[in-house]
């Protein structure tokens, strides 16, 4: 299941950019759109399993759904859409195991990632604004790079990396660096929806047991998505009706993020040969969009 949907991702992909090189047949003059209603079944295998995928690729919740949802939603919607995932997800983990999070390290992480959030989710807004950068022709389809779409790119790029490599895990900072990791995850949180890398990297030494890790993580990543939430909520009501469309798909998304590590953890256990292989093909995957994505082509 886990191998087809990264299969149904990689033909979305592919279709995508197809549709650019030779473009349909349509009335001189009309504008030119891409459907994705043939793909829209494969699209809604990626989204719906994105949860699941979670504990086969060890990516975040957020590099899993992010490129999926820049395929069909412009880029601050996509980030905005998968906050709001994100931050349901994280007030169900809060109900399970949120009495174990630490509050010494909410205040000096977490209150420092709640503050830089707003910064990152507001710069994040600026870029909307900004010209173009280039622009170029393919067939009738001209591809525009914009800033939004070359700096959530590049960041969906490192990320995915970085979570790829591990090395989150293996650079790991002492306790009196907190407030810095908290700055660091929050305007990263709140710019692109990339926060655990780095939550990861400043508390994995704090002394925290794995109970209070899972619910320190989880209140902190709750703060961080009600911050940068109260940011985006400008562009969610501007732009209702193109999430509303989305709604069957985010909702089953956000149940699924609820169940999924049950059912995730105990899957994991039958197919653990095949992770280094669903991982690089996860890895490929979000490459391939986050350069798409470079490019203007998405």
């Amino acid at each position: 299941m886990v191998l087809a949907t990264y299969k149904m991702a990689g033909y979305l992909i592919l279709e995508k950019l197809l549709f650019f090189l030779n473009p349909p047949r349509q009335a001189p003059g009309a504008e030119l759109r891409y459907h994705h209603g043939d793909c829209l079944s494969n699209f809604q295998v990626l989204q719906a399993n994105g949860p699941m995928l979670t504990f086969f690729t060890g990516f975040g919740l957020g590099t899993i759904l992010l490129p999926a949802l820049v395929l069909v939603l412009p880029v601050q919607l996509a980030i905005a859409a998968t906050a709001l995932v994100h931050f349901a997800n994280n007030i169900f983990k809060l109900t399970l195991v949120g009495k174990h999070a630490n509050k010494t390290v909410l205040l000096r992480f977490g209150l420092p990632a709640l503050l830089s959030a707003l910064a990152g989710a507001a710069l994040l807004n600026q870029t909307l604004n900004l010209p173009a950068l280039a622009s170029f022709t393919i067939q009738d389809k001209t591809c525009t790079i914009t800033p939004i779409k070359l700096v959530i790119g590049l960041l969906m790029a490192f990320f995915a990396m970085l979570d790829l490599s591990k090395l989150s895990e293996k650079w790991l900072l002492p306790p009196k660096y907190m407030p810095l990791g908290g700055l660091l995850s929050g305007f990263f949180g709140g710019l692109s929806g990339h926060q655990g890398a780095f939550r990861t990297m400043f508390l994995l030494k704090a002394g925290l047991s794995k109970e209070e890790l899972i619910g320190t993580g989880a209140a902190i990543g709750f703060l961080v998505d009600l911050s940068r939430l109260t940011v985006y909520s400008e562009q969610i009501c501007k732009n209702k009706s193109l999430l509303q469309d989305q709604t069957p798909l985010l909702v089953t998304t956000i149940v699924l993020a609820m169940v999924g590590s049950i059912v995730g953890s105990r899957l994991l256990k039958k197919v653990s040969v095949t992770v280094k292989k669903i991982e690089l093909a996860a890895a490929v995957l979000l490459l391939a969009t986050a350069i798409a994505l470079c490019l203007g082509l998405v």
